[in-house]
């Protein structure tokens, strides 16, 4: 690849850091499983099952609003430089033939 657009770093950058933060979303819910199936008694299980479901709902909903900056930024780049390009081709000077 000689030479890639940014948009298209960006979103794999974006998928990168995604993967990552559900992985450690799903390692933070399993602990507190873990913990629940632990737990002494009926009101601490459930109270840990709470806390693992809260966790994965609220690790899911950053990764998705990561995803979404990341899509936002990686089409106004794609927007930004097909408007540069755009403009240059509108200032460039048309060429006449000497006679």
């Amino acid at each position: 690849m000689a030479e890639a657009d940014l948009d298209v770093v960006i979103r794999q950058l974006a998928k990168q850091q995604h993967k990552m933060l559900m992985a450690a979303v799903k390692g933070r819910r399993d602990r507190y499983i873990n913990l629940a199936a632990k737990a002494k008694d009926k009101q601490t299980r459930e109270r840990y099952k709470q806390i693992a479901k809260n966790a994965m709902l609220q690790g899911a909903a950053a990764a998705k609003r990561l995803q979404i900056s990341a899509d936002n930024a990686a089409d106004s780049y794609a927007r930004s430089m097909r408007h540069a390009a755009v403009a240059q081709a509108a200032k460039r000077p048309v060429k006449r033939p000497k006679a």
